[in-house]
């Protein structure tokens, strides 16, 4: 029996931008320094995928759902759900989750600006302790928060259909998308329970001890939830069931990974990942090559280029496509050359331009490389989004690219 094909996904988040002036008109990726992203450009197939379909909102939610081959059209429901699978938190049927961040919002007498949707990166042990008392205040028997990581948490409405009439229907801005705006006109109606709870939770932390200590270190307060991308917990078939395969997913970041769960993938969990700037890069590579001598399929994550772009940093979002480059597909190229058959696809999920410091619905650029004779791949001498635009290889519906990438694993 010939040796099974090895496949592995590595999606640098936001990777994609525009022309920066600055850069005499480059983007980011083609000024970095990427030969490893570039060999597999001139090695193999490169092209544009569009990962986010026409009318929803560019979220990396919905872009990694399509790189992983579900139409959002039928699994989208929202990115609290899918960031309750990875929490372990189960969702009934009638129950909604909300995305929760932790923010600082900035009063300016009437005025409410959106300063930072992180509160400053607050680290996990400072937001243990905010949800905890969240929890003690706000919750009641229908409220309950959990904790996430750094400033990314979660809400769930117990039995939300029945007794939060509209609830699924609220269409509240991602944080992220509201930076130095004016918040007043994104919030939900006065009426609306989830305004009054944002309120609240404003009152409860506008002194607490938390914040005290983090503004005498000159550091932004927490000083406000913001609660979105509400849903219900999607049914998805698994990627065991369409394709045969069983895999992992390697993240620092609890919405990708709660997607990898209901695809079927398990957590490959790697000490020192941050989904930061300061994240160990070389401990994902080697867990996810570990991880392909007993299973056939790794989807890697790196968060770090979209922190970047969401701070409008060229040089940090330079240095960490280089860093991804380098410690993720350079040390996965290296290593997949142990196997005889193998596959590697590398794309960001979405753009996050440094110039709007939000995510974008642009077509991203995707290389893929394949160890197989006789493959017959549109070439690239580069890997940015003007070489893929140049191949005239276009992917409209982006979870049509996983099964392009697995070419004849389809079992239905």
């Amino acid at each position: 029996m010939p040796e099974k094909t090895k496949y592995v996904i590595l999606v640098g988040d936001g990777m994609a931008d525009y022309p920066v002036e600055s850069l005499g008109g480059k983007t980011p990726l083609m000024k970095a320094r990427t030969p490893h992203m570039d060999w597999m450009a001139k090695q193999g197939e490169i092209g544009l995928v569009r990962t986010i379909p026409d009318g929803f909102n560019p979220g990396s939610e919905v872009a990694n759902l399509s790189i992983l081959g579900y139409n959002p059209i039928h699994y989208y429901t929202g990115r609290g759900p899918l960031e309750a699978a990875s929490l372990g938190v189960h969702l009934a049927p009638e129950d909604i989750a909300f995305r929760c961040n932790l923010v600082t919002l900035n009063f300016q007498g009437n005025k409410i600006m959106m300063e930072d949707f992180s509160a400053g990166h607050i680290t996990n042990e400072e937001a243990e302790k905010i949800i905890l008392d969240l929890n003690k205040k706000l919750a009641t028997s229908e409220i309950r928060f959990y904790a996430g990581l750094s400033y990314r948490h979660l809400m769930v409405l117990k039995n939300g259909l029945v007794h939060f009439s509209n609830v699924e229907k609220l269409e509240i801005t991602p944080p992220h998308d509201l930076i130095d705006k004016e918040i007043s006109s994104f919030l939900p109606a006065t009426t609306e329970p989830i305004f009054t709870l944002m309120k609240q939770s404003q009152r409860l932390l506008k002194n607490h001890p938390v914040n005290q200590a983090r503004q005498a270190k000159g550091l932004p307060p927490a000083n406000s939830i913001w609660l979105w991308g509400q849903g219900r917990s999607p049914r998805m078939i698994t990627l065991k069931d369409r394709f045969g395969m069983e895999g992992y997913v390697i993240s620092a970041v609890h919405l990708i990974k709660g997607i990898g769960i209901l695809a079927g993938l398990e957590v490959l969990e790697v000490p020192g990942i941050t989904g930061y700037f300061d994240t160990n890069y070389d401990g994902k590579a080697q867990y996810a090559l570990k991880g392909l001598k007993e299973k056939d399929f790794v989807y890697v994550h790196v968060e770090a280029p979209d922190e970047a772009g969401h701070m409008g940093d060229l040089c940090l979002k330079i240095e960490a496509i280089e860093a991804f480059d380098e410690k993720i597909v350079g040390a996965i190229l290296k290593g997949m050359k142990g196997f005889k058959r193998y596959k590697v696809l590398v794309l960001p999920d979405h753009p996050t331009p440094l110039s709007v410091r939000t995510h974008t619905a642009d077509p991203v650029p995707y290389a893929m490389y394949s160890s197989e004779d006789g493959e017959t791949f549109t070439h690239g001498k580069t890997f940015d989004e003007v070489s893929a635009g140049l191949s005239g290889n276009s992917i409209e519906n982006g979870f049509e690219l996983i099964e392009r990438f697995l070419d004849s694993r389809r079992l239905h």
